[in-house]
C-alpha cells in the first residue's frame, strides 16, 4: 500500500463515485481506478461494491477506512507542516461544529479564512456532538465545536465559554410577551427535541432531574432544520441557544422566552488527544475564539466567554 493508492480509497469511500473522487484530487479517473485495483490486488480483498449508482464499501473496505484515516490524515498533516514553513499557513483542515453552531457562525468563519488565509483549505462538516466526538476519535477531523461538559471525552479541549438556552415556540405562542416561562410549564406542552444520545436532550434531562420533573410529550426530530420547520408549522416547542434562531426571531417566524431555572451549556473546541495538532489547524483554531469573540461583541451571539 502506498499514500496515493490509500488517499484515492478515502476519497472513493467518501463520495462513492469515482468521478466525484477525480474532482476532488484533481486526478483522472482511470489512473484512480487503477490505484483501487492495485490495492484490491495486493489486499486479497474486494473493497468496493460497484453498481449503477456509485461504489459502496464492503465489510474489507469498511475496515480499511477505519484503520488508515487517521494515518493518512497526520502523514498529510506532515505535508502540510513543511509548506507552512516558511510562514504562511497551509493544508487542509476539517472542522466539525453542531448544527446551532454553524447556524451562526460557519458562512461568516468561512469567509475570513478565504480572506485571511488563502493556502488553507477548510472542509467544515455539520453534525450532531456524538457524531463530531466519534470522528475526533478516529482521526478524521482536526476541530470540532462542540457543547460540553468535557469530562470523560478523551480528547484536547478548550473553554469557549457559556451560553443560555431559551424556549422557542412558534408565532402566537405569546413567548415573546412573556418573556420568561418556567421549567414546569414548559415541559406540560408538545416538545420537538432530539433523541437521547444528543447534548441538547440530555442538558434538558438533567435539567429536569433537578427540578424532579418529567417529560410529558414530544416529537423526536434529529435534524435541527426540521426542529426550526415543525415550530414554524405549530406544531410543538423546544429550546435552543438565542443565537440560533436569531433570524427566524426577527421576521417573527418564531418566538422565544427566557427559562427559568436558566439552563446553559458550555461551547468547547475539541481536537483529537493522539498526535498534535499542524500549523493550519492551529491557526484554525486561534481564529475560531476571535471570530466568536466579535460575534459576541456585536450583541449576535450572547455567550459569556471564558476569560
Amino acid at each position: 500500500m502506498d499514500l496515493k493508492q490509500l488517499r484515492t480509497f478515502r476519497a472513493v469511500a467518501e463520495l462513492g463515485s469515482l468521478s466525484k473522487a477525480a474532482d476532488r484530487l484533481r486526478a483522472a479517473q482511470p489512473a484512480l481506478s487503477r490505484h483501487i485495483k492495485l490495492l484490491e490486488h495486493e489486499l486479497r480483498v474486494e473493497l468496493f461494491v460497484r453498481n449503477g449508482r456509485g461504489m459502496l464499501l464492503t465489510s474489507a473496505g469498511r475496515m480499511l477506512l477505519d484503520r488508515t484515516t487517521g494515518l493518512i490524515r497526520q502523514i498529510e498533516q506532515v505535508s502540510d507542516d513543511l509548506k507552512s514553513a516558511n510562514g504562511n499557513p497551509s493544508g487542509r483542515v476539517i472542522l466539525g461544529m453542531v448544527p446551532t453552531v454553524s447556524a451562526v457562525l460557519s458562512g461568516r468563519f468561512a469567509r475570513r479564512v478565504l480572506n485571511e488565509f488563502p493556502d488553507v483549505s477548510l472542509r467544515i462538516v455539520e453534525s450532531y456532538g456524538g457524531h463530531l466526538v466519534e470522528w475526533l476519535h478516529r482521526g478524521e477531523m482536526d476541530l470540532a465545536i462542540i457543547y460540553g461538559p468535557a469530562v470523560d471525552l478523551h480528547l484536547q479541549v478548550q473553554s469557549i465559554g457559556r451560553e443560555d438556552i431559551v424556549a422557542v415556540g412558534p408565532p402566537g405562542s405569546d413567548l415573546n410577551k412573556r418573556k420568561q416561562v418556567d421549567l414546569k410549564w414548559l415541559v406540560k406542552q408538545k416538545l420537538i427535541l432530539p433523541s437521547i444520545s444528543h447534548g441538547l436532550r440530555a442538558l434538558l434531562e438533567k435539567a429536569l432531574t433537578r427540578e424532579k420533573l418529567k417529560l410529558e410529550a414530544m416529537i423526536e426530530v434529529d435534524s435541527y432544520r426540521a426542529q426550526i420547520s415543525l415550530m414554524e408549522e405549530g406544531l410543538g416547542y423546544t429550546l435552543l441557544p438565542p443565537s440560533a434562531i436569531r433570524t427566524e426571531v426577527a421576521a417573527k417566524r418564531l418566538e422565544m422566552a427566557a427559562i427559568s431555572p436558566a439552563v446553559s451549556r458550555e461551547l468547547i473546541l475539541a481536537s483529537p488527544i493522539a498526535h498534535p495538532p499542524s500549523i493550519a489547524t492551529t491557526t484554525i483554531a486561534t481564529l475560531i475564539v476571535s471570530e466568536i469573540q466579535q460575534l459576541s461583541r456585536e450583541g449576535r451571539w450572547k455567550i459569556n466567554m471564558t476569560t
